[in-house]
């Protein structure tokens, strides 16, 4: 008889099994992925629109979150991301179109129970004082208060209240420059699982830090930040701290919501709290060490100490990443000037000289697009055409030409082109901090502190809008982190 119990228990606790399986398989979660991102400098007279942005839509871009959702049996509709390169200010009419446009897509796929939101945090809007604020607010709108949003950044993203009020998990990156793209939509997918699947939902906690530097000052790969960021996946393995983050802010934009910040994602609020006032400590306690990360100065100091193997100038004035124009001849006509030889400069935007070249050999290059410099006359000893680039001959130099706007950071950009950078003695690239491809060539570099949109000369940039007291623009001692979650200061 107890054998004929037992059995029967086991019986019950395999059939309860496979009914909870069962019902887990029937109940299944919704959720929607999409979103927007760019930089937008507002030193800049090129403003951004539609031609701008690549749309990524449907496999596509489900295959850049590359997260195994089906395996949490959840099912993702993916609306859209737009991106484009870094640049100016974008258009206020755009931005209303595909804001409205993403919004009135959700509404057809609602109700959910999670969105995913791939985000930038930089842009400028004229007119919208918070547009990553306005986007997400919206969605939040549409979904509901129950509705789990989680949410990833670039580092270089500006927080606000408004933003952390209506998000329940937060991801940025922690790589400057950027290779941990996928690892940090890994983290806000994850996240969002977590929530959906356990039915605990976190809380974001975020702290503004009065300091605004560059990405150049701030890399990770040096000191300081090298350190701190190190820190934070120590700070996630706290006991309520699900994902912990330092936002160095985007310098560039002279906004009011321009500044550092750090963010937590948190279980335990107390805990999230601690952690948020402790990076935010660590930064400002560094802010005196942070440094240009690689050797800099003016095109003749650089010249000055060139070496006679193969080196790389970085002209980080009008750094298409970081929103400059891309379109400045500075540092050419100096080049040409000097009679420097064997030069790879890659490039300077100009669809004006591209299009000359269909019917003649003489041009004229430098701040057609708006960015200002000078304006050169020149004749090419030879042309030749490919991947909407113009490759000129001219002196001794090779010259990319790009009919449009865009920088030159990985070595298949050089391949494409049919360039051996094995060829010249020296690069030129419109960068600030070199791309993971160029640093991993291991030579001499050096970066031109030059004119443009991504001034690096921090004290010469106008600053009319930025909070006060802000570090470097203002010197001043006395900071105690404030924490926030959106709605109430601690």
């Amino acid at each position: 008889m107890g054998r004929k119990i037992l059995k029967i228990k086991i019986l019950h606790i395999i059939i309860k099994f496979i009914w909870s399986f069962e019902l887990i398989k029937i109940v299944k979660k919704k959720i929607a992925v999409g979103g927007i991102s760019t930089e937008c400098s507002t030193y800049s007279p090129l403003y951004q629109n539609e031609k701008d942005f690549e749309s990524l839509q449907k496999k596509e871009l489900l295959d850049l979150i590359e997260f195994p959702f089906e395996n949490y049996n959840i099912e993702i509709c993916p609306i859209f991301f737009n991106r484009s390169v870094p640049g100016g200010p974008i258009e206020t009419s755009y931005f209303i179109k595909v804001k409205d446009d993403f919004i009135k897509q959700l509404q057809v796929i609602c109700p959910l129970d999670g969105v995913l939101l791939i985000m930038h945090g930089a842009m400028y809007v004229p007119n919208i004082n918070d547009p990553e604020g306005e986007w997400i607010s919206s969605v939040r709108e549409i979904v509901g208060k129950d509705c789990i949003i989680s949410v990833s950044f670039d580092l270089h993203g500006q927080i606000t209240n408004k933003i952390i009020k209506n998000i329940d998990a937060f991801a940025a990156f922690r790589t400057a420059p950027h290779i941990d793209v996928s690892r940090t939509y890994k983290r806000a997918s994850q996240m969002l699982v977590n929530a959906l699947t356990t039915g605990v939902r976190p809380t974001v906690l975020w702290s503004a830090i009065p300091v605004l530097v560059s990405g150049e000052m701030s890399s990770t790969l040096v000191e300081p930040c090298k350190s701190i960021y190190a820190s934070l996946d120590k700070i996630d393995e706290r006991k309520g701290v699900l994902d912990s983050n330092l936002m160095i802010g985007y310098v560039w934009a002279d906004t009011e919501r321009a500044t550092a910040a750090a963010v937590v994602t948190c279980s335990n609020t107390n805990t999230g709290a601690d952690a948020c006032r402790e990076i935010a400590n660590l930064y400002w306690n560094s802010r005196e060490k942070l440094k240009l990360d690689m050797k800099s100065g003016d095109i003749y100091s650089a010249i000055s100490c060139l070496p006679n193997t193969f080196s790389i100038m970085a002209d980080s004035g009008d750094n298409p990443t970081a929103g400059g124009v891309g379109d400045r001849a500075d540092v050419l006509e100096i080049i040409l000037k000097e009679n420097i030889q064997n030069v790879l400069f890659a490039g300077i935007a100009s669809t004006s000289a591209y299009n000359q070249f269909l019917n003649q050999k003489k041009f004229t290059i430098g701040g057609n697009l708006g960015g200002g410099g000078p304006s050169l006359e020149l004749v090419a000893d030879d042309v030749f055409f490919k991947e909407g680039c113009a490759i000129v001959s001219i002196q001794n130099i090779k010259l990319v030409i790009p009919k449009y706007r865009r920088p030159f950071h990985y070595l298949s950009d050089f391949e494409k082109l049919n360039l051996n950078l094995r060829d010249f003695n020296l690069l030129v690239v419109k960068s600030g901090y070199l791309s993971p491809d160029l640093q991993k060539l291991s030579v001499p570099s050096f970066m031109l502190l030059t004119k443009g949109a991504a001034n690096q000369n921090l004290q010469k940039i106008e600053n009319k809008n930025r909070k006060k007291p802000i570090f470097p623009f203002q010197n001043f001692n006395e900071f105690v982190p404030k924490v926030s979650n959106g709605s109430n200061t601690n």
